[in-house]
């Protein structure tokens, strides 16, 4: 009997259609307030009988609805394997499989229907929720997989169709061709038909769901009056005695046979009859109000279906016993005193022989077509097959394009484009159509592989379910105010569960596919993620990311500060950051994924304005260079109040700035005393922060702009203003002009810095920052190659115990370099050449006082705090050689270095401004290379110790 079953041709249909069922509104539909009376129902029927219909019943039990939704769960499993896998599992387990299904399938529907009711639901069903809430990344993958999965399963259940059809032909002797093309030419036929009806627009399909309606509740009708009415000897004969307590009683429990006797298989067959649930969300830009007729049609339809469900194996279980052999001459004798085994011997027919031989060709075991016997004509159930899978079809075929349509005008995969457009007042996605109709031809003429992709299928849509329910999960947590659904019978857990559930399934129903369902998924994931599309939906994996960095943002603020947890958080005084790209790269490539990164915009002057427009753009453009950096603009009437505030309020909690990097002011010559005032200053209160400091000089003046001076400044941002506002391009709303692509200036940050040399000329002990920084550039791509040289103070005498000691603290300190060089030549007096430069730089900032008299020396100096007296002069004299020598080492030693390193020295206060730039100026001058001045704080940045 078993292997029979196997190669009935009925039982090959229902394995290669995977019926998803839907629920939703078909037709608009408006609420009525209020329910009419029965006299005014009366009154109005007979007026018209149609608009009792259309203006009275329809605005309250929403027919069209329920009808599009039960035809979609009333599928062919229900009418050719229920009986099966009641047989097989028994009426309780039966039972057990329904429930266990629609607590899956309910929670999905309440899933759906909050999601729904969260703000208009317009075309895109499933995709359109997923992508608005998760982002495009995930939404974009599931839009595409289910606009296929649903164009798979239109062409599957043509063919189902079409085998049925074949079979029905073969009855009666006739073919057309032969058996296999026989399907091929109804199924092609049955597409056409299904495409011009799509074509003619919603009302004729929602006049064509309604006869499949109407021929299934025949169809029901006909099997309900079958179990009523006496059976007759052929009928006995096949099983069937019509309602009986005992035969109740013997189905009540399972009997499994065959190798897929098993509760998890019978559960696998029968699950997809009601896991369907999105036909109505996949038309939602049809439905007048689909807030209101998406829950309720569904809801609805989930009820009634369940009790359908439920009914019909207690109605076929209490009426045919699970073997008999169909042969008429079995029915007992009045002298028959021979054995009989099984339950028909209690109502006079001996089916002993072929239960034995197990050979049995009837009853609820042997036999897929139970319930047309049962029915009082045979081909009502035919009929009601017949507009199962039509309607599953031609519902699958509505709305696959309408879901591709959306995806396209998403523009989140290239070269879709072209389906995008619609046609008409609804908008009808033709060109779609007629792709899905082209793939559906394809599948319908290859047959061969078809139990393989219906496997995918039903997985496909397993995945949806996951995703559609994890994000109302997802949105539900993160507490967004955003996240205000109307419909309010849903719980995130309940969805949680909904998620894990359907996960399960996909793996219990057919696990390779599963897998292969993941793996499309995730790659279609990493391409958009790699592609980064232009939208902005306010997904709720947004506001989880502002949910994840406020916790920890917050829970940082307890967490003690420790020197091995210890990150060089940069705010850096980039102004634009597009007018300093080399300050920004330089910043970037040891803070990024690394630790905190602010550019600070001081913009100094009271009557200008920052535009928001101003700020996103330059965010777009850090974002676009791939710079990971926060930009604070600030107002101030100097650069030193500006960093004042920027120093005290940047940051949150414990993620604010710890070091100060600023441009090197190349023009400090030509500037004006209070600007040269204003920068060493900033210098001083960096130091009184307890800031660490970092001022990078950038030789050949390209990279780094010096726009310090306020009117400079000024001059630069009013022209950023300017350009924003009047783009030379048209500008996306959701992107950078085309332009941008010009504006990202290549700096030698950017290059793979090869096998250059790294150059730390460490004069003084800061803690350990002035290691720390090239150790993070060498984890960088570009740098790892680079090898670290540090060079120390020291003297001819103790050379070798200098060097030994500084390797080993290295060592102990965990950093990888290996090797040390000791300058032994410091004390040495410069070559007069560069010392007179020196003089000659700062002779314009001196006073001379040795020749003037004492009292206009002090009026002198009151008026000019930069200028360098004569005695100041002397006073630092030393400390100006040494700051000369050095350079002279600096650039006998590191010629061709990516970079070097000195330690800045710390300003004095009775130093003059104009005396320190003179320092810092002499100690880089004359290199290629970027020069970089860091200092630490004096805290330690560095240990050895494990605690």
């Amino acid at each position: 009997g078993n292997m029979e079953l196997q190669k009935s041709s009925l039982y090959r249909t229902i394995d290669r259609v995977p019926k998803l069922d839907h629920y939703s509104n078909t037709l608009p539909h408006k609420q009525a307030k209020t329910r009419p009376s029965l006299a005014a129902l009366r009154k109005a029927f007979k007026a018209s009988p149609q608009i009792i219909f259309k203006n009275h019943i329809s605005k309250h039990i929403t027919p069209c609805s329920l009808i599009r939704c039960m035809l979609n769960i009333w599928g062919v499993i229900m009418f050719l394997r229920l009986s099966w896998i009641t047989s097989q599992a028994g009426i309780l387990l039966t039972w057990v499989m329904v429930f266990l299904s629609v607590t899956v399938t309910i929670t999905t529907v309440l899933t759906i229907s909050a999601i729904a009711t969260n703000g208009k639901t317009v075309s895109g069903g499933p995709y359109f929720m997923v992508s608005r809430s998760l982002g495009p990344e995930i939404g974009g993958p599931i839009g595409l997989i289910f606009a296929v999965a649903n164009a798979l399963s239109s062409a599957l259940n043509a063919v189902g169709f079409a085998e049925v059809v074949r079979d029905l032909m073969a009855s009666y002797g006739t073919t057309i061709v032969d058996s296999t093309n026989d399907v091929r030419i109804v199924g092609v036929i049955t597409m056409t038909a299904l495409l011009l009806i799509s074509f003619a627009g919603m009302e004729w399909e929602s006049k064509a769901q309604m006869l499949f309606f109407v021929a299934l509740m025949i169809s029901f009708i006909g099997y309900t009056v079958g179990t009523i009415i006496p059976q007759t000897p052929v009928k006995q004969s096949q099983g069937i005695f019509g309602y009986k307590s005992e035969i109740f009683l013997a189905n009540l429990l399972p009997d499994w046979r065959g190798p897929s006797g098993d509760f998890f298989q019978m559960f696998a067959i029968f699950f997809p009859a009601t896991n369907g649930i999105l036909t109505g969300v996949n038309i939602s830009g049809d439905l007048k109000d689909p807030n209101v007729g998406i829950p309720k049609g569904t809801l609805l339809a989930v009820f009634w279906t369940t009790l359908s469900y439920l009914a019909l194996p207690i109605t076929v279980g209490s009426c045919v016993v699970r073997d008999a052999s169909g042969n008429i001459t079995d029915h007992i004798s009045a002298n028959f005193t021979g054995p009989c085994t099984g339950l028909a011997c209690n109502f006079g027919w001996n089916f002993t022989d072929c239960i034995s031989t197990q050979s049995c060709q009837y009853g609820l075991a042997n036999n897929l077509q139970v319930l047309g016997q049962v029915s009082a004509s045979f081909h009502l159930i035919t009929l009601g097959v017949f507009a199962a899978s039509l309607s599953s079809s031609l519902s699958y075929l509505v709305s696959a394009p309408k879901i591709f349509q959306c995806l396209c005008r998403d523009n989140i995969y290239p070269y879709i484009g072209f389906f995008e457009k619609g046609y008409g007042k609804s908008d009808e996605p033709l060109r779609a159509y007629i792709l899905t109709y082209i793939i559906c031809l394809i599948f319908v003429c290859i047959g061969g592989c078809l139990d393989i992709i219906a496997a995918l299928i039903s997985n496909f849509f397993l995945c949806s379910y996951v995703l559609i329910n994890f994000t109302c999960f997802h949105a539900s947590i993160t507490n967004s105010p955003g996240w205000r659904p109307s419909f309010k019978y849903y719980n995130n857990w309940i969805c949680m569960y909904g998620a894990l559930s359907s996960l399960i399934l996909m793996f219990l129903l057919t696990w390779w596919a599963a897998l292969v369902t993941i793996i499309v998924v995730f790659l279609l994931f990493l391409y958009s993620s790699y592609k980064k599309p232009k939208v902005n939906w306010g997904s709720s994996v947004q506001a989880g990311t502002y949910n994840m960095a406020l916790s920890y943002s917050v829970s940082l603020s307890s967490v003690e500060d420790h020197v091995k947890n210890f990150r060089p958080q940069c705010l850096v005084l980039t102004g634009p950051p597009n007018q300093r790209p080399a300050l920004v790269d330089f910043v970037g490539c040891f803070t990024k994924r690394t630790s905190l990164m602010i550019c600070g915009d001081v913009i100094m002057e009271e009557q200008q304005t920052h535009p928001q427009r101003t700020t996103d753009w330059l965010v777009k453009w850090m974002n676009k260079r791939k710079v990971r950096s926060f930009y604070t603009p600030i107002m101030a009437n100097s650069l030193r109040g500006g960093t004042q505030n920027l120093l005290q309020a940047s940051g949150l909690g414990k993620l604010k700035p710890n070091t100060l990097i600023l441009g090197f002011k190349s023009n400090w010559k030509d500037s004006s005393p209070d600007n040269l005032e204003d920068y060493v200053n900033t210098i001083y209160d960096a130091f009184d922060s307890k800031f660490c400091l970092c001022i990078l000089r950038m030789m050949d003046g390209l990279d780094i702009k010096d726009h310090f001076d306020c009117e400079d400044l000024c001059s630069k941002t009013q022209q950023l203003a300017l350009h924003l506002t009047f783009p030379p391009l048209v500008e996306s709303a959701e992107g950078i002009s085309e332009k941008s692509d010009s504006d990202q200036i290549k700096t030698v940050f950017q290059n793979d810095q090869g096998k250059k040399n790294i150059d730390i000329y460490w004069i003084a002990d800061d803690g350990g920052l002035t290691l720390l920084v090239p150790y993070l550039l060498t984890k960088r791509k570009h740098w790892r190659k680079c090898k670290v040289r540090v060079f120390i103070v020291g003297d001819e005498q103790n050379m070798e115990e200098r060097q030994k000691e500084m390797l080993e603290l290295l060592k102990r300190f965990r950093l990888d370099f290996q090797e040390v060089i000791v300058m032994t030549d410091t004390e040495k007096q410069p070559n007069p050449k560069n010392l007179n430069r020196f003089v000659d730089s700062v002779a314009p900032f001196r006073l001379f006082d040795e020749q003037k008299e004492s009292a206009s020396v002090q009026e002198l100096r009151g008026n000019a705090p930069w200028k360098i007296s004569d005695k100041e002069f002397e006073a630092f004299k030393l400390k100006s050689e040494r700051k000369v020598r050095l350079n002279e080492i600096i650039r006998r030693n590191s010629l061709n270095a990516a970079i070097v390193l000195v330690s800045l020295p710390v300003p004095q206060s009775d130093c003059p401004s104009s005396f320190y730039m003179a320092w810092l100026d002499a100690l880089t001058c004359g290199l290629h290379c970027p020069a970089l001045l860091i200092r630490g704080n004096q805290e330690d940045v560095l240990t050895y110790y494990c605690e």
